[in-house]
């Protein structure tokens, strides 16, 4: 007689290569039926355009057929695609967060909007992917997202598995979730509360399915109030990155970010300033368009190094509007990925809320 408890550890053999995790662990395996010398197993994929699906069942016919006494073996496809949001508006939170992993998670943070956080996010997370790592970006900011538009010309419409929401993918590989990517116009005001807002940064990695990836960059929203909290205290942090502008106003708010963060209990990583000078195309002048640069003040007093200044450039500026971040040449960039890449620990459990 087949053993039904053999069937099953065979199947644990058989990895998705993305997730790096076994069907039976996945939960693809719903079931096994044994009729005499013919096995069906039932197969449940997250989305039926799943590139593996095909390999799956080919691996789980020529894995079984090993088995002795076994002569046939059928697989039953099962799975879901572009499922239409559930009706409770939000899926239960923790679904599918045990099968997400990151190597290092690293939160771009600046305490001030406008000084380019989430061109930074975007940037490093190109930086990343072209030195070969698996990237995922978590677009934090609810209220003011501005990285899917960074990335895709066209908005790509949002995909719910039966258990979890599937992450867009850019044209490099890079995974993304954002609020503007499952909005019904990209243009509508995220109109929350609080709570709501922090709940939504939860879910986003726990509802997520982002499987397993070698950095997680965080876009954090401006301020130091709950959103941002949230998110330093809910996921498993390595450090944060803080980015400011020549201007002291800027560099003000990114000491007060930056007491936020130690706070807490994260690591900072350093200091990148954005918009730190222009530099003329037919001469090479460097010209300092806001003014004389106080990032070297602001490294000093958040004790910190400054990793980088990048240029402004408008040639950037069109990349980024026609969804072609990942087309950008920076040469300064290179020295903020070979600090990250040198600076960063792996990622510690989420720290908890203080009970002061």
């Amino acid at each position: 007689m087949i053993d039904e408890t053999l069937i099953v550890e065979r199947l644990r053999t058989i990895q998705d290569p993305e997730l790096g995790k076994d069907l039976v662990s996945l939960g693809f395996i719903t079931g096994v039926e044994i009729k005499g010398a013919e096995v069906n197993v039932h197969l449940l994929l997250d989305t039926l355009d799943c590139p593996f699906s095909n390999s799956f069942v080919n691996q789980i016919k020529q894995t079984l057929l090993q088995i002795e006494g076994i002569k046939r073996v059928d697989v039953s496809l099962k799975a879901g695609t572009k499922l239409e949001r559930p009706d409770k508006g939000s899926l239960p939170d923790g679904q599918i967060g045990h099968l997400n992993h990151a190597e290092k998670v690293i939160a771009v943070m600046s305490g001030k909007g406008g000084v380019g956080k989430s061109l930074v996010t975007g940037l490093l997370a190109v930086y990343l992917q072209r030195a070969g790592m698996r990237v995922g970006v978590l677009d934090a900011d609810i209220t003011g997202p501005s990285l899917p538009k960074m990335f895709f010309n066209e908005r790509p419409m949002p995909v719910y598995s039966p258990r979890a929401i599937l992450p867009a993918q850019t044209a490099s590989g890079i995974k993304l979730m954002s609020i503007n990517l499952i909005l019904p116009n990209e243009s509508d005001p995220v109109v929350w509360r609080g709570p709501i807002i922090a709940n939504t940064i939860r879910q986003f990695w726990s509802d997520t399915l982002w499987g397993e990836l070698d950095y997680l960059l965080v876009d954090l929203p401006p301020g130091t109030s709950d959103a941002p909290l949230t998110a330093l205290q809910s996921l498993p942090m390595s450090g944060v990155l803080m980015v400011t502008s020549p201007q002291d106003l800027a560099g003000l708010v990114v000491k007060k970010a930056a007491n936020m963060v130690r706070k807490v209990g994260v690591p900072l990583l350093g200091l990148v300033e954005n918009m730190g000078f222009f530099r003329a195309p037919d001469t090479g002048t460097e010209y300092e368009i806001f003014g004389p640069s106080h990032a070297e003040e602001t490294a000093l007093a958040i004790g910190e190094i400054l990793v980088a200044r990048l240029p402004i450039n408008p040639a950037y500026a069109v990349l980024c509007d026609s969804g072609k971040i990942e087309e950008i040449d920076m040469p300064e960039f290179e020295d903020v990925l070979a600090w990250i890449e040198t600076v960063t620990p792996p990622c510690q459990p989420p720290k908890m809320p203080s009970k002061n």
